[in-house]
């Protein structure tokens, strides 16, 4: 097994996998759907970002400025579908709808 100097340098190395890198990004969408904490969501967008090369070329692929980008990532970013869907494409992930299992038709 692998011996990691901290915390965030394991945690790149894991989401370079886009399995995990899915996973985690499910589930901070999940944790924001319960408690509204859209920062930890932007936090786990960003760090997929940096995990799977860096968010410079991000912004590039996207055509979004480097400021536009590095401001909706941030603790206190206002994300919009047009800004994330591009974000989560070049990521290679997308948004999906599935239904509430117990949910009154």
């Amino acid at each position: 097994m692998r011996k990691y100097k901290n915390y965030e340098e394991g945690l790149k190395v894991r989401l370079a996998d886009s399995a995990y890198a899915k996973e985690y990004l499910t589930v901070a969408l999940e944790e924001y759907e319960e408690d509204g904490n859209i920062a930890a969501f932007l936090l786990a967008v960003r760090d997929v970002a940096n995990a799977q090369g860096d968010l410079s070329k991000l912004a590039e692929h996207t055509q979004l400025s480097h400021e536009s980008l590095y401001k909706a990532l941030s603790e206190n970013g206002t994300l919009q579908f047009d800004t994330i869907g591009p974000i989560l494409r070049r990521l290679g992930f997308k948004f999906s709808i599935e239904s509430l299992e117990n949910s009154p038709q």
